[in-house]
């Protein structure tokens, strides 16, 4: 047998959605991160709830990258593809490079499977794969037999055949089976019959591997040099989770999340409903309308107040975050944006967000946008927003999406006691108090909460007399609100990093981009710039107000390319601001962006330049 060193590899899995590829996935991007790889991760969930079985709309499939350098995509194209059954075959074989491995479970690939894929012939022996390197073997019924000892229900040992397989990949990628014989331990130590279950499954398919000898090598992707410290994955919802836990403990203010479920945001519920220890509260409210206004009333009691949803919900949660805005109260929303509009693709990303988050509110309401990059920078973007929020009293949005949300990362796990957050001190005690008296730095109000002897003041809806905060209908007074609302909002711009941007003033070329499309578009500069091309790119996370020196860097180039997964929203808002005529690629396939995409619409992007178009 033949050990095969890479630099890095992209493997695929892909099955039912009954058939726990999502765990498979999971358990094997932890295992890759825990060893020293870097790691991407791009799950891909039916957009049913439960398609028929062995379709093409039923099928899940989980892509990771892992090598030993750093990288920012799940890759666009895998050597590996483990296939569990016809639909999975026909969904991704387009994207397995030539002379790629596939492994298949035969017992995916009955007439009806594959009737119900779309093939009239088993693809497995009809030549149609001959570029492709195939092995083939009935896994289910191999994971039937390595089980048969345990005398449990066969429906109940079926569910092991996710583990036999991750066994195999095990092997194949050299790696030791002691850290996931620990987790499944762990994992189910109050279960010791599924425990059993998996684990036998796991060391019966690196056996397998090891004796059968169908393989001809194995490969080993090393660590990352010099990497060290504590690492795991994690995914953006994750992220968030632990980013707005550390952020109250910082502020000194208890969390509360008022949320609804919806896809792909609820994982950020279930997450933070598992740290009550840390004095976390969380509400399942019965609508979104509901979740905003506890989370807003939580606020207003003295305590971080998120709410959490996707597209749709943010729509409904727009009266609240204008009350918000009104009250000038701190409450941050994340908003993980999916296909749309209305009820869309529910488990598919995109960005198409970004317009409603800066302007779906009536009147003129200002507020704060950030946006997170990558699973493990929810975390700092949670931490910004939340500082943002409280120190100038102002609802927030921050915009993540299913790609990040669902996606994972390594994550070198921080020292929370280097992790710094200003907490807000309660204004002076000034004689008298006006609950809209304005800090002459921050131009944010008081937080005062409610029962503060000497504070007591009114509240709600309607527009408030400058400084007294009493309610007022006068003309001017609504002018002079209305400007120093924005003022506010304008002036953080002096309390956010400079935008930084990687190149020069002298290259032709600006590229923009925001979000999760950071990975790909920084991946594919980074390749054209090697190749000698002069652009340059900036990545946003600072939607409303932008960076104040965002202006001074785009006034560099003569041409701007903005890359977003909607359809023109971003270099619209580029183009009003600055005053330039920015073009723009963008994507609406539910996909995230693939490197090779982007580098090819810079490229013909350049060749249109140089023609003088």
């Amino acid at each position: 047998m033949t050990l095969i060193q890479l630099e890095r590899d992209v493997i695929c899995f892909a099955g039912d959605s009954g058939d726990g590829i999502q765990l498979l996935g999971a358990r094997f991007s932890h295992h890759a991160a825990t060893l020293g790889n870097d790691v991407m991760t791009l799950p891909d969930y039916p957009a049913e709830i439960r398609a028929p079985a062995g379709t093409i709309s039923g099928v899940s499939a989980f892509q990771m990258q892992f090598s030993t350098t750093d990288i920012y995509t799940a890759g666009d194209e895998f050597s590996v593809l483990i296939a569990l059954n016809a639909a999975a075959l026909k969904s991704k074989i387009t994207d397995l490079v030539p002379g790629g491995l596939i492994l298949a479970d035969e017992e995916g690939f009955s007439k009806k499977n594959i009737a119900q894929a779309g093939y009239h012939d088993n693809p497995l022996n009809d030549g149609s794969l001959a570029d492709h390197r195939i092995i083939v073997d009935n896994f289910t019924r191999l994971t039937v037999q390595s089980l048969q000892e345990l005398n449990l229900p066969s429906k109940q040992v079926k569910r092991s055949k996710n583990f036999f397989v991750l066994g195999i990949v095990l092997w194949i990628y050299n790696r030791p089976l002691a850290p996931t014989v620990k987790w499944l331990q762990e994992q189910f130590s109050d279960n010791h019959q599924v425990m059993e279950a998996n684990i036998l499954a796991l060391n019966a398919g690196f056996n397998y591997a090891e004796t059968t000898e169908i393989f001809g090598e194995s490969f080993s992707v090393e660590a990352v040099p010099e990497k060290s410290g504590l690492y795991r994955t994690i995914s953006g919802n994750e992220a968030l989770s632990l980013g707005f836990i550390c952020a109250a403990g910082k502020l000194q203010r208890p969390l509360f999340l008022g949320s609804y479920p919806i896809t792909p945001a609820s994982d950020i519920l279930h997450t933070l409903s598992n740290y009550q220890n840390f004095g976390v509260k969380t509400f399942q409210a019965e609508d979104e309308i509901a979740a905003a206004c506890a989370a807003l009333g939580a606020s207003y009691a003295g305590a971080l107040g998120i709410t959490s949803t996707s597209g749709p919900g943010l729509c409904l949660k727009a009266e609240t975050l204008n009350l918000a805005v009104m009250t000038e109260l701190p409450l941050v929303v994340i908003n993980v944006q999916r296909g749309g509009p209305s009820t869309g693709l529910p488990t598919k990303t995109e960005q198409s967000d970004l317009m409603f988050a800066m302007y779906g509110r009536n009147g003129d309401s200002p507020l704060p946008v950030l946006a997170a990059a990558s699973p493990a920078d929810c975390f700092h973007m949670a931490l910004e927003a939340s500082r943002i929020a409280t120190t100038f009293m102002t609802p927030v949005i921050l915009l993540s999406d299913g790609y990040l949300a669902n996606g994972s990362e390594s994550w070198l796990v921080p020292d929370p006691e280097e992790i710094t957050l200003e907490v807000v001190k309660p204004n002076p005690d000034a004689e008298p108090f006006y609950p809209y008296q304005r800090d002459p730095v921050t131009r944010s109000r008081p937080w005062v909460t409610p029962g503060t002897k000497g504070k007591m003041h009114r509240i709600g809806g309607l527009e408030k007399q400058s400084v007294t905060g009493e309610p007022s209908h006068d003309p001017d007074n609504h002018q002079q609100m209305t400007q120093e609302r924005a003022a506010k909002i304008a002036g953080i711009s002096a309390f956010i990093p400079e935008q930084l941007f990687t190149g020069s003033p002298d290259d032709h070329l600006l590229i923009l981009s925001w979000g999760s499309t950071h990975g790909a578009v920084t991946t594919a500069v980074k390749q054209l710039r090697e190749q000698g091309m002069a652009i340059a790119h900036a990545h946003l996370r600072y939607l409303n107000p932008f960076p104040a020196n965002l202006a001074a860097i785009i006034a560099e180039f003569e041409h701007v390319l903005v890359f977003e997964l909607n359809d023109q929203q971003l270099v619209k808002l580029i183009q009003a601001e600055f005053a330039i005529q920015a073009r723009s690629v963008t994507q609406v396939t539910g996909l995230p962006f693939k490197v090779r995409d982007i580098v090819k619409s810079v490229i013909d992007y350049s060749g249109e330049i140089n023609d003088g178009r």
